[in-house]
This record gives C-alpha cells, sequence and structure tokens, in this order.
C-alpha cells in the first residue's frame, strides 16, 4: 500500500511523513524528488532546460510508479510517499500506474490557512551550500501557491482525503494520518485498473460522431492523453463486441447492433509496449439524448469533447491521429482499409 502525502510547496509533508513511518508499522519513505535529483545527472541539460518542473518530464513520471512498485516488492509493507501533484492528470498518469500494478494509494492532503502556509514559506530553513537558496527556494513555493489554489477549486479536495495542519504540528498531523488509514476513514483511491501487457495485445476503438459528423474524444483518468472510446479484446470476446462493451463502460451509451469496421492498423513494438492489432468501428451518429447521458464526471473519464479532424490534431498521438485520419476515409469511401503503424498497405 501507497500513503500519498500531498499538499503545496511548504506544508510540510517531509516532516510529517518522517514522522508517519514511525507510526505506520513495516513502513518506509520513497521521496519522489531523488528521482529527479537522479535526472539532473542522467539527462541533457538541453533537454532539462525545456522544461521547469522535473514533474513535466514523462521519465519522471514513469520511474515514480517503477520505483514505488519495485520498493514494495523488495520490502512489502507500506510505502509513505510526500510529493506535490497539483496537476491531475499527472495523479491519474502516476495513481493509475500504481493501480495497474494493483498497488492500492491512499491519497492525503495536508492544507493549512494559506497565510499559515505564506508563513512556513517564509520560515522555512534553506540548506546553506545551496547557491541563491533562499530566494531561489522561497519563490518557487510561493510560484505555486496559484496552482495550488486552483488545484483545490477544481479537484484536489474531492480526490484527497484533507487533514487542516493549520494548528497542527507535523507529529500531531502524522497521528491523524495513521489513525485514518487503520480505521479506514483515509480511502483507497478508486482508479481503473488496467493491467500491464505481457504480449501483444488486440484492441477496439469506436468512432462516434454528432450531427455535424464531428467525432467523440475522451480524456481517461487512468492514462495520459486522449483517445478513442474503446479499450483491449478480453480473451474468447468479439472485437466488435469488445468495442460496444468499453463504450458502455467508459461512457454510458449502449450501442445497438454490431459496429461496422473501418480499418485495422498493426502497431508495432515500441518498449515498454508491445504493440499489437488495433480495429476501429463505425458507431453512428449520436442524437441528443444520448449525449446527454455521457458519463463525466466518472471513474473513467476525466473530459470528453467533440472535435474536427483538424482539432483531432492537436490532442491525439501522432499514430492515433493517423489512425482517425484513415478511419474518416474509409467511412467516407465505405470500405476498410488495412494499416502497418498508421500506414496503409495494399
Amino acid at each position: 500500500m501507497i500513503v500519498w502525502v500531498n499538499g503545496a510547496f511548504g506544508a510540510g509533508k517531509s516532516t510529517t511523513a518522517r514522522e508517519l513511518i514511525d507510526l505506520i508499522p513495516n513502513s518506509t519513505l520513497f521521496d519522489p524528488e531523488v528521482i529527479g535529483g537522479a535526472l539532473a545527472h542522467l539527462l541533457p541539460p538541453k533537454h532539462l532546460a525545456e522544461v521547469g518542473d522535473f514533474q513535466d518530464l514523462p521519465i519522471w513520471r514513469r520511474l515514480v510508479v517503477d520505483t514505488a512498485a519495485a520498493m514494495l516488492a523488495e520490502l512489502g509493507g507500506v510505502l509513505v510517499v510526500p510529493m506535490t501533484l497539483l496537476r491531475q492528470e499527472y495523479r491519474d498518469e502516476i495513481f493509475g500506474g500504481l493501480a495497474s500494478r494493483r498497488i492500492p494509494v491512499r491519497h492525503v492532503l495536508l492544507a493549512p490557512a494559506e497565510t499559515i502556509l505564506r508563513e512556513r514559506i517564509a520560515g522555512r530553513e534553506i540548506p546553506p551550500d545551496l547557491p541563491d537558496g533562499e530566494m531561489r527556494v522561497t519563490q518557487w513555493a510561493l510560484d505555486h501557491i496559484e496552482p495550488y489554489r486552483a488545484a483545490l477549486a477544481s479537484w484536489l479536495t474531492a480526490d484527497a482525503h484533507t487533514v487542516d495542519t493549520s494548528s497542527l504540528t507535523p507529529r500531531e498531523a502524522a497521528l491523524r494520518i495513521a489513525e485514518g488509514v487503520r480505521t479506514g476513514d483515509v480511502p483507497v483511491r478508486d482508479i481503473v485498473q488496467t493491467p500491464e501487457p505481457t504480449a501483444e495485445t488486440l484492441a477496439a476503438g469506436v468512432l462516434l460522431f454528432d450531427e455535424q459528423d464531428r467525432v467523440l474524444l475522451v480524456d481517461p483518468t487512468y492514462k495520459p492523453g486522449w483517445e478513442f472510446p474503446g479499450g483491449v479484446v478480453e480473451p474468447g470476446e468479439a472485437p466488435a463486441r469488445a468495442g460496444v462493451r468499453e463504450v458502455a463502460e467508459e461512457t454510458g451509451i449502449r450501442l445497438t447492433g454490431v459496429p461496422r469496421l473501418l480499418l485495422a492498423d498493426w502497431e508495432r513494438p515500441d518498449p515498454p509496449g508491445y504493440g499489437g492489432l488495433r480495429l476501429l468501428f463505425d458507431g453512428g451518429r449520436l442524437d441528443l439524448g444520448e449525449r446527454d447521458r455521457l458519463l463525466l464526471p466518472g471513474p473513467e473519464l476525466r473530459a470528453w469533447r467533440f472535435v474536427t479532424e483538424d482539432e483531432a490534431a492537436d490532442l491525439l498521438p501522432p499514430v492515433r491521429y493517423a489512425r482517425l485520419r484513415w478511419a474518416l476515409r474509409a467511412r467516407e469511401r465505405d470500405t476498410v482499409l488495412y494499416l502497418e503503424a498508421g500506414t496503409p498497405v495494399g
């Protein structure tokens, strides 16, 4: 199990986490800041200069998941993770990666009043050997108060178990968290658990359209980036039926009949991915009543929108966009296309 201690920079996450490992039996501290420190030595300076925060690096997010899983496999017990997460898509990617490994996460938010938070930031001890340390660290924490405030207003308090630490010492905060974990008052965060593939997969996606022939894209909670409704075909399941099932599970829309196949695209292996066959089906147009039944928010979707082909280019990864373009051409021509790595063959 993981106890993720979230909060603004300067909220006291690290000191509370250190107290917490003394209170939760068989627990270990894992600070993802060490991943950022290692990347400073592993990645080219030019690459690092392109981002303002280690969290914006996909490799950082992936290594946080892989390292946490490896530590739990080695040590067992509970991992206490003090780390600020203010962007919901990063929370979803990291927690989703942990969930896919069947690692439950209990998400705690330390939330002192903003005036107290600013006082704590101003009074933080800065390592004396850090160049321009006091000014840089203090400004960094202050710059993140506004994103923290925005996260509080949009998703953070609804997702995490909040502990008001305005009048609590780190020890007192840790005692409350430990008791909440013990009693279950700090719940496990529900998130879709998609197992990591161990071989090539067969996946079925379904294109759904509005009255303007714009296509529906969804933003899943369990992985980064926009996608078509759909998912992996289960053993013994017909691909078209899998697409219909996934549409119902993700969006709440129940299609009648079997959707028409538009294309089959072979996706080459790209480690750590295994690739496989990707099918896209035509689910037809949704009327206004069906659109009103789209589930949001829900356990699987953070957002959805109907987009034109050009708008999709800014939302989909290149390989998915290529697949969409050719699926739309197949729909226009009333045909079926076979692709390899996004390119028609034959």
